[in-house]
């Protein structure tokens, strides 16, 4: 009886060591981007996978520190956007166009260094691995690396770290609905007023305009590295999208239809609970008791250090008279001041920081990861939009009651202090945001979970083709019903043509008919 138990209690192992093996999949990361904000939001996503003991190989071009006999990592030349860009859509911005012309100066520069990228991924010995079971891909003026997925035969999961676009609406037939959804590229919040929907609509025009442009760019491209008597076209890559995974959520304001093959996991950086701060910036938060600390930050691309020295100044000279603590990312060792109360660092563990009870402002470019991460620890904001979605972002957060916002081109001393006074003197910003952050947190499963679930699901179903909308497969003649609104118009026609044709014959008649009796009459 002992030997029958102990004999059935090994197979009960052996099958579970089984079943669990037989559960790990192979899976690729493949975050070619050349922005740390990105992949913050990327890794997050991959390590649900790394912690559930999938077998995961991760491509990027920034470095990682990840340690697990799970991960393998292929760490690709660096190539980064140069300061002189920013300064450029930054500091020398004069109105509408440049913003407006801010979208091709983007993609232009941003296409350079994922070609290179992806040239320098084609030296490594990657295109001669095992198939994988999945690919998670961070999508940024890349789609040419779609070619990675085709060459594997892979299911591919896209991580989407902005609003969604037409360009990315049209891969899973996802409705852009432009008369009550804010267009991606638009500062436009809901609701919309009339003048609103005329600027949305001129503004989702121009996007159309742009993606046909890009995509046309990016299939030339994916031709040149993965040609089309080996590979299927990038068109046809695009409709192999099985999900997108959308770093945003329906409580930030933003009202639209979606099918079931976008996923939102708004929030999935941002750490139920932190990670230990380091022993300087624990002191300096723990003690802070009394009067708070302000955290500054403009992002990893626009750094405060290459910003314009002027405004810099004006900023310092008020933050300097403060009586909180100030945390500033600074990027190198010229500072602007060498005030008591600021604290610069170079690099600064955000979303940790932002967690600590003691931060009373956090004073952002506003930038998508930033906004989330101060709705999810609900610290009130003093916005700074310097380019791209960060000016919606901004306002987004300002009609919510989250924010108050500065324009940097005409920032002064002046105003730069009242906005920073208004924000700490006035509790409904932080009133409003901390209520905020109970909704934003209210999910039926954790964010993490969320995004695990559904990338195993495709692994599990090979791609999940049953999600897919079948408008990814319609031509735009079809999708805006062109042809049935135009066989609908042939049938009128017809049927008027008909009917005309019948009550004309009938008149006729009538009327030869009448003739015919008045004839008579006058001859009788």
């Amino acid at each position: 009886m002992k030997t029958s138990l102990s004999g059935v209690l090994v197979c009960a192992v052996l099958v579970s060591i089984c079943a669990r093996s037989g559960e790990s999949a192979r899976v690729l990361g493949l975050f070619p981007t050349f922005g740390k904000s990105h992949l913050i939001i990327q890794m997050e996503v991959i390590k649900t996978l790394i912690d559930r003991g999938h077998n995961v190989t991760v491509v990027t071009s920034l470095p990682l520190g990840i340690k697990n006999p799970n991960f393998h990592h292929i760490k690709l030349p660096t190539t980064a956007m140069p300061g002189s860009f920013f300064n450029q859509v930054i500091e020398e911005r004069k109105g509408l166009w440049d913003a407006i012309m801010e979208v091709p100066a983007t993609i232009d520069m941003a296409f350079s260094i994922s070609e290179t990228t992806l040239i320098n991924l084609k030296k490594t010995n990657l295109f001669n691995e095992e198939p994988f079971d999945l690919i998670v891909f961070g999508l940024f003026i890349n789609d040419f690396f779609l070619g990675v997925p085709a060459h594997f035969k892979s299911p591919v999961v896209i991580v989407d770290t902005h609003k969604p676009l037409v360009h990315t609406n049209a891969m899973i037939g996802s409705p852009d609905e432009i008369f009550y959804v804010p267009s991606g590229l638009s500062p436009i919040t809901q609701p919309m007023s009339f003048f609103g929907r005329v600027a949305n609509t001129l503004l989702h025009a121009f996007e159309v305009v742009i993606t046909r442009i890009y995509r046309s760019r990016m299939s030339a491209a994916y031709e040149k590295y993965f040609p089309s008597d080996k590979y299927p076209s990038l068109n046809e890559m695009y409709k192999n999208v099985s999900l997108i995974l959308l770093a945003n959520h329906f409580t930030e304001g933003i009202i639209r239809p979606e099918v079931p093959s976008l996923i939102q996991i708004g929030g999935i950086q941002a750490k139920p609970k932190p990670d230990p701060l380091p022993e300087d910036l624990s002191s300096i938060l723990d003690g802070a008791t009394e009067h708070g600390v302000i955290y500054f930050s403009l992002g990893t691309n626009a750094k405060s250090s290459e910003r314009n020295p002027a405004t810099i100044k004006s900023i310092y000279n008020v933050l300097a008279k403060l009586k909180q603590t100030v945390i500033w990312k600074w990027e190198n060792g010229e500072y602007p001041g060498n005030a008591s109360n600021i604290f610069y660092k170079k690099w600064l563990p955000q979303d940790d920081i932002l967690a600590h009870p003691n931060v009373r402002l956090f004073i952002s470019h506003c930038g998508l990861g930033s906004v989330v991460e101060s709705k999810y620890h609900g610290v009130p904001v003093l916005a700074i939009p310097l380019f791209a979605d960060q000016f919606g972002n901004a306002n987004g957060m300002v009609d919510a009651g989250f924010a108050v916002q500065v324009n940097y081109l005409k920032l002064t001393e002046e105003s730069f202090e009242e906005s920073v006074k208004e924000v700490l003197n006035n509790s409904t910003y932080r009133d409003k945001v901390k209520a905020f952050s109970k909704l934003y947190r209210d999910r039926p499963m954790a964010i993490r979970d969320t995004a695990a679930y559904w990338m195993e699901y495709v692994i599990r179903h090979r791609g999940a083709k049953h999600m897919q909308s079948p408008a990814v497969h319609m031509s735009a003649i079809e999708y805006f019903g062109l042809d049935v609104i135009g066989f609908l118009l042939v049938i009128l026609f017809v049927i008027f043509k008909v009917l005309s044709f019948c009550l004309c014959t009938v008149l006729c008649k009538c009327i030869k008919k009448g003739n015919k009796k008045s004839h008579k009459n006058k001859n009788d």
